[in-house]
């Protein structure tokens, strides 16, 4: 297979090491998206079974979300500090034990304590997971392994509901954390024996108050658009607002003054980086819009089980599934920005076809717009994350992986907050009527988002051409 096959001047790894290594990324990545997909269909069964309220349940999620987002920033930049193989090594550890211990949890404080720990060790793999894979590949097959990585998210995210729903009629709610032990240990081995420890290129004092900022920006967000999906209070989330606006300011005033900042300002010099990051930001807004507003219209409106409803969403990851390995493909031949600038065109559609749902929609004809949208999604992904990777130098990768995965993390909980602000706007009584309107709105909403994300990726090709007539 070409993926592990050596050539003269590659970088990275051998191939045997080389695909060691992405097992053991993979796997890390295929627990960390399950155990995030199927955690929130048990949230019922868990509050039982523990005589917690629905609301105590709901931080069962949110503890995971909220500790992985505060500290997605500081482990991109203590793999600088500490290297790949020490920092991955630990994220593992710490989500296979506290998956141990969710498993064990006899309340429900102790199961949001290990829920936060597990948020802990996700964000420290997931934050560098993309940096290691450039770290073990050579730059020719970074868009293919890229593209492979997006396939196996898809994959989980399609297969986690059933998978989820079998093991909780099975087996029960324990062994939805149980069934990450074993994976977790083989990652471990893996991890210890051939990802590169990497030296570390960064020295001299950490930045322990823009690591602080940068928690309570990302966290007060996190809060703050939690708060809007709820339909809490609206003084509630303006607190929250306004906390991250003040950590935000701070934060960049943060990273032009201190001599080490947590994130290198050089990383943002590149405008095309840049450019690739507010892109990926954007669509995946697009996409949280999508995701928590399409069940509302299903069920409520359509009258769809959660059982069908889930499985009207698979056409989306499908549609992924097929075209995402070829995208990174012909990322590695042909300018990035290009083909992914085309995935979001077709997502748009895709997005537009979904919004002009008739109010009697068939199964088949919900699908297929699902599918379009996926396979816009799939066309754009891959090959954008490889723009934001490849513009970014290798011993910037560690920074770069974690503003990409900020940027996705974020940008999928201001999606679900935009639709919160709908349904409280449009839908306050819960009325059929209303609540359609609502999710109506919320997915032309999400097409403005995606269009927004073609106008800053049409810009950066602008650049590239500009660039591609410079060199000539």
């Amino acid at each position: 297979m070409e993926l592990f096959s050596n050539k003269s001047g590659d970088e990275g790894l051998p191939g045997r090491q080389r695909a060691l290594a992405m097992i053991a990324v993979m796997i890390s990545t295929t627990m960390a998206v399950f155990d995030g997909s199927m955690v929130n269909i048990a949230l019922p069964q868990m509050a039982r079974a523990l005589n917690a309220s629905a609301a105590g349940a709901v931080w069962i999620a949110n503890g995971y979300l909220l500790s992985a987002a505060m500290t997605l920033a500081i482990f991109a930049a203590l793999a600088t500090r500490l290297g790949f193989r020490l920092l991955f090594a630990f994220g593992l550890t710490l989500f296979t034990l506290a998956s141990l211990g969710c498993a064990l949890s006899s309340s429900l404080t102790m199961l949001v304590a290990m829920r936060v720990l597990q948020g802990i060790g996700g964000a420290a793999t997931l934050s560098i997971a993309p940096a290691i894979l450039r770290s073990v590949f050579p730059d020719r097959l970074l868009g293919r392994i890229l593209g492979l990585n997006a396939l196996l998210i898809a994959s989980v995210t399609a297969l986690a509901p059933v998978c989820g729903g079998a093991l909780l009629a099975g087996f029960g709610w324990p062994w939805l954390f149980a069934i990450n032990i074993v994976p977790g240990i083989i990652a471990l081995a893996f991890t210890l024996r051939v990802i590169p420890g990497k030296r570390a290129i960064a020295s001299g004092p950490f930045d322990t108050p823009g690591a602080l900022l940068s928690a309570l920006l990302l966290g007060a967000a996190v809060m703050a658009c939690d708060a809007l999906s709820h339909r809490q209070a609206l003084p509630v989330a303006l607190a929250y607002g306004l906390a991250a606006l003040l950590a935000a300011a701070a934060f960049a005033h943060r990273l032009r003054r201190a001599p080490q900042p947590l994130l290198p300002p050089a990383l943002f010099a590149s405008s095309r980086f840049s450019l690739a990051a507010l892109t990926s930001l954007a669509s995946f807004v697009s996409q949280g819009m999508t995701f928590v507003a399409l069940p509302f219209l299903f069920q409520n409106v359509y009258g769809y089980s959660a059982f069908d409803s889930a499985l009207l969403f698979t056409a989306w990851p499908v549609g992924i599934i097929l075209v995402a390995p070829h995208a990174g493909r012909l990322a590695d031949r042909y300018t990035p920005a290009v083909i992914a600038t085309s995935g979001l065109c077709l997502f748009s559609l895709g997005l537009l076809l979904l919004a002009q749902l008739p109010e009697n929609a068939h199964a088949w004809d919900i699908s297929l717009r699902g599918f379009i949208c996926g396979i816009g999604f799939g066309c754009f992904q891959s090959p954008n994350n490889r723009e934001m990777l490849a513009n970014a130098s290798r011993q910037h990768s560690g920074y770069a992986s974690g503003v990409l995965a900020i940027m996705r993390t974020f940008g999928q909980c201001l999606g679900a907050a935009f639709v919160g602000v709908m349904l409280a706007v449009f839908a306050p009584d819960g009325g059929i009527v209303q609540e359609e309107q609502a999710v109506r709105i919320a997915l032309w909403l999400a097409l403005a988002a995606t269009l927004l994300a073609l106008i800053f990726s049409l810009t950066r090709l602008r650049q590239v051409s500009q660039s591609a007539r410079a060199e000539r």
